[in-house]
């Protein structure tokens, strides 16, 4: 944790180092004692400690200093730390100003040069100045603050890449808390570059205007770049197929790199409960989950880069070229060669074709989870359009803060898409309530959501309410283009792999091995696929994680005819 400063001004050089001196012999292991010799430097540097959320303990000036007198200077420094202790350093002339300093400016105390010996003259007083200070002292947040407004569709995107990496960062809303005086005082620090919200202010002191995860995710350390230019094996998908192959693999010697678009963790990651999970009676989060199995990737030396987006793949029987993205507003592509290639990339949201829908997406509107969002629920009216078991683990979530939360379905019941332990709670929850024979028809609001019209097919009517949040749920589909035209995919783009790709006994067409393509083997040699990207998978956690690490076997036979 920072220590709290003491910062002292004086023009003058000797002095300056003398009250530096003395103040690091008496208080330097509680306190960092700073030191300026100009009120205008060091108003610049109340600035600099007030974007990275220092405290700031005690403000001593000298009271003539020829740009800015110390009375001067410790009322513009109480502007930024009203809570800093003030003191003035004067000789014996200028008694009476520092009297009416106290008087009038709102100054504790004030010192006479020289204060021989300190321990007179100077610490008892200081002491008493200081104890009073740590009375009320509460640590500050010592990590990432994001500067935003609720409804950008820019800030909930980084807010949502923060959550889903678990990078701690405060969030603060320059809207809701516009009356706050440390929120007033934080933008006036800040000056024009409020504006570019949202804004990341880091503990070092520096920030990013008009923030975006890539910038983010590079100034806090995610890897980016990888480590070598070539991979036994490399994974495209971080959700828990891919990351139970990179356990699994590298643990068997394989070289190997996961590409995520997003987080580690994927669709599964951002379930606010997982209770049918082999080994957690008591359930699990997603992120818990992801977390457990990023920490043991990474202590077998797998390389995880994101946030980055495979692009295209190509092969020329071997090996395969993956072409990757930073990140999609950059104009550059990376090709990382590998001997194998898996693809884990899971199924997106399918997206709901509703007026109003694209335009409020990110300002009340989401697909997913929304697991930066539930807290900003509290209170209030929440909808979750969909059925199925994430429809579910997300209602119970939201229901812990939001006032009321209304599962929509177009079916009669939940009996047929959701799980029986989950239906059970829902039933359970007394404010979460169930709409059937509903869907959208229109959502409504000028810069974020806040009415909705739902069609009940049962009366053939519409209906509109009041809503201040809207969770989408309602069926999900692979993310697969930028693999047309060299693996083979259903009607819906989900791969075809193994047994589906032998029609009326003939192996695919271009298929030189001899011998068929093993269980998870898509129709090009050494290209693989696993999770919920595959046709006629299982759509659950612990058979994504069973293809994953099974899928490692087939691979290492594959590698041994290569």
């Amino acid at each position: 944790m920072a220590k709290p400063v003491l910062l002292s001004v004086d023009d003058d050089s000797d002095v300056l180092r003398a009250i530096e001196r003395d103040l690091r012999s008496k208080y330097g292991a509680e306190y960092r004692v700073i030191g300026s010799d100009s009120p205008d430097g060091a108003l610049t540097l109340l600035k600099q400690l007030k974007v990275r959320n220092d405290s700031v303990a005690l403000l001593l000036a000298d009271q003539r200093m020829p740009q800015m007198d110390g009375v001067t200077f410790l009322q513009e420094g109480m502007r930024i730390f009203p809570d800093a202790k003030r003191a003035l350093l004067t000789a014996y002339a200028d008694t009476n100003a520092a009297i009416s300093a106290i008087n009038e400016a709102s100054i504790h105390y004030f010192f006479l040069k020289p204060w021989d010996p300190p321990a007179e003259h100077l610490y008892p007083q200081l002491d008493d100045l200081l104890d009073d200070w740590q009375a009320s002292y509460r640590p500050t947040f010592e990590g990432i603050r994001v500067l935003g407004t609720r409804w950008s569709p820019k800030s909930y995107e980084l807010r949502d890449f923060l959550a889903r990496n678990r990078v701690p960062y405060q969030w603060i809303d320059v809207e809701l808390t516009a009356n706050d005086p440390e929120t007033k005082r934080l933008l006036d620090v800040l000056g024009p570059e409020a504006a570019s919200l949202p804004v990341t202010l880091f503990p070092d002191g520096t920030k990013l205007l008009e923030s975006v995860p890539a910038d983010v995710a590079q100034k806090v350390g995610l890897r980016t770049r990888a480590q070598t230019n070539f991979y036994d094996l490399a994974i495209v998908g971080g959700g828990p197929a891919g990351l139970a192959a990179a356990v699994y693999g590298a643990s068997e010697g394989l070289h190997t790199m996961i590409i995520e678009r997003e987080a580690p963790g994927g669709q599964a990651g951002m379930s606010s409960r997982i209770e049918n999970y082999l080994g957690f009676p008591m359930g699990l989060s997603g992120g818990d989950l992801a977390r457990r199995a990023v920490v043991q990737a990474q202590r077998f030396g797998v390389e995880i880069l994101a946030p980055q987006e495979a692009v295209a793949a190509h092969h020329n029987n071997h090996p395969v070229r993956i072409f990757r993205e930073v990140h999609r507003r950059l104009a550059r592509r990376i090709c990382s060669p590998c001997h194998a290639l898996m693809i884990a990339t899971g199924v997106q949201w399918r997206r709901l074709e509703a007026p109003g829908i694209d335009r409020l997406q990110g300002a009340g509107v989401y697909y997913g989870g929304g697991a930066s969002e539930a807290l900003s629920c509290k209170g209030e009216l929440v909808y979750v359009v969909g059925g199925a078991n994430s429809a579910g683990q997300a209602a119970m979530n939201f229901a812990k803060y939001a006032d009321r939360v209304v599962i929509v379905v177009r079916g009669g019941s939940l009996s047929s898409t959701m799980s029986q332990y989950l239906i059970d709670q829902v039933k359970e929850t007394p404010n979460i309530q169930l709409w059937p024979h509903a869907s959208v028809s229109e959502v409504h609001g000028e810069t974020h959501l806040e009415e909705i019209s739902f069609l009940c097919s049962d009366t053939n009517k519409i209906e509109r309410v009041p809503a201040s949040g809207m969770f989408i749920f309602i069926g999900a589909l692979p993310r697969t283009d930028w693999l047309a035209g060299v693996v083979e995919r259903d009607e819906r783009g989900f791969i075809l792999t193994g047994p589906d790709l032998i029609r009326d006994g003939q192996r695919p067409k271009g298929w030189a091995l001899d011998r068929d393509p093993f269980l998870l083997e898509t129709n090009v040699p050494g290209i693989f696929a696993v999770g919920d990207v595959r046709h006629g998978s299982v759509k659950r956690v612990a058979s994504g994680v069973g293809e994953g690490s099974v899928a490692v076997q087939f691979i290492h036979q594959y590698l041994s005819k290569v």
